[in-house]
């Protein structure tokens, strides 16, 4: 008896020390966010060494021996896990918009789960330049901007210069992602190469004050605006060549500040898109989810459905009406849906009140509902300083195709005859190489 007992007892989770698991989640483009967590029957931890995050507590936490369930509330991410027979592996999806492939390893006793990442494009000093620890205010908002200044120390003074924006969601001011620092190594190339380079931490991150909760796309412009008076009183800079480099959604702040303020010289758009927020998540969402195996048919479904719920939330009702009108689209995309067609009616408008309950929050949140809504080919057609679009060719985010044909032909319209547009081959959003 003993001995027919002994394969569930190795199999078991213990009670008292938790049980590490190691593993990774594949994302679009071929990437892999690499995590672990520590679990016990009814509670655990999350690190994420990418993202910077160590020892997270976890939610909704449920471990038996055939199933591994985890979720981190507030970014509204969910794991379940199947464990394989042996106790040793875990498969399954991570819920969080959508589904993402996710295996696990479990570690035995003493093994460590750290894992030394390998940055080799990160720039090691001494450093050819200086840099220089600054803050500036953004007085409208009442807030104060941390960043960091480099500057070459050969070279005729003063020096053009680039106020570097990040994409969306709160970041710091090397736009870390995944234990990456893309502006830290683009302005290391920019300062060897003679451009100064202010590059600052998004309010309410780091050691910027503010909030960055409710706070939309217009009011960050007004961050990057500030960053550039601020580079008005600096000696070393000229304050005629100023220009902003953005991300993502940077690339998107980019123009917004060239319309509004003749102090941008020019402007470089990263990944930047030409299209609504509206217009463009749909197809992102169809790439990405093919990019995952969803069959084309599926997927171009998904991002019709998308569209759908888009239209309503930028129709100009009221948050009411705009709840109501997802809630009456929803039931009817469930019941065309093979997999809830079926459910008895009360079912059915409790699954609908559920998704409407758990999206409307972000839907309409001020920064997801304006970007939504606005069209970059408004502030584009504004812009009369040089422009310089490059994109990566695997950019399923912001797909070049789709953006920097409308980009080039927004500014073209409008009479800028200094633009370039550059489309690199075989690299993905964050212009790494890749290969799907």
């Amino acid at each position: 008896m003993l001995s027919c007992a002994m394969p569930l007892l190795s199999r078991a989770q213990p009670l008292d020390e938790p049980v590490v698991w190691v593993g990774a989640v594949e994302l679009p483009g071929g990437m892999k966010l690499e995590f672990s967590v520590a679990l016990k029957k009814d509670a655990g931890t999350i690190s994420i060494p990418m993202q910077g995050a160590k020892d997270l507590p976890l939610s909704d936490v449920s471990v038996t021996e055939k199933e591994l369930k985890f979720s981190i509330k507030m970014a509204g991410a969910a794991w379940e896990m199947s464990v394989a027979e042996d106790g040793k592996t875990a498969t399954g999806v991570l819920k969080q918009g959508g589904e993402f492939k996710t295996t696990l390893k479990r570690l035995a006793a003493g093994e460590s789960a750290v894992k030394e990442l390998k940055r080799p494009q990160e720039p090691k000093g001494p450093f050819p330049y200086e840099t220089v620890e600054v803050s500036f205010e953004n007085k409208a908002a009442g807030l104060t901007l941390g960043g960091t200044l480099s500057m070459p120390k050969e070279g005729k003074r003063p020096y053009p210069c680039v106020v570097m924006v990040t994409g969306s969601g709160p970041q710091d001011r090397d736009e870390s992602l995944m234990g990456h620092r893309p502006f830290l190594v683009v302005a290391d190339h920019f300062t060897r190469h003679g451009i100064a380079v202010l590059r600052y931490d998004d309010r309410g991150v780091g050691k910027s004050t503010g909030r960055f909760e409710g706070a939309t796309t217009d009011e960050f412009a007004e961050d990057a605006l500030a960053g550039i008076e601020f580079l008005k009183t600096r000696n070393e800079v000229d304050a005629k060549r100023i220009g902003i480099v953005g991300h993502s959604e940077g690339g998107l702040i980019a123009p917004i500040c060239a319309a509004r303020s003749k102090d941008v010289a020019f402007i470089v758009l990263l990944a930047g898109t030409g299209m609504s927020g509206a217009e463009l998540l749909p197809i992102q969402s169809k790439l990405i989810s093919m990019a995952m195996g969803t069959p084309a048919d599926e997927a171009e479904l998904q991002a019709r459905e998308s569209a759908e719920i888009f239209a309503i939330v930028v129709s100009g009702k009221s948050d009411a009406e705009v709840k109501d009108m997802i809630r009456v689209a929803t039931i009817r995309q469930l019941q065309s849906d093979a997999k809830t067609k079926d459910l008895p009616e009360d079912k059915l408008n409790e699954k609908a009140d559920q998704i409407v309950k758990e999206g409307a929050a972000q839907l309409l949140a001020p920064w997801f509902k304006r970007f939504l809504e606005m069209d970059p080919r408004e502030n584009l057609k504004k812009v009369t300083c040089p422009v310089l679009a490059v994109n990566g060719e695997k950019d399923l985010q912001v797909p070049p195709r789709e953006n920097l044909s409308r980009i080039e032909k927004a500014l073209k319209d409008a009479g800028n005859k200094d633009v370039t547009i550059m489309e690199f081959p075989g690299l993905n959003h964050l212009f790494q190489t890749c290969k799907t």
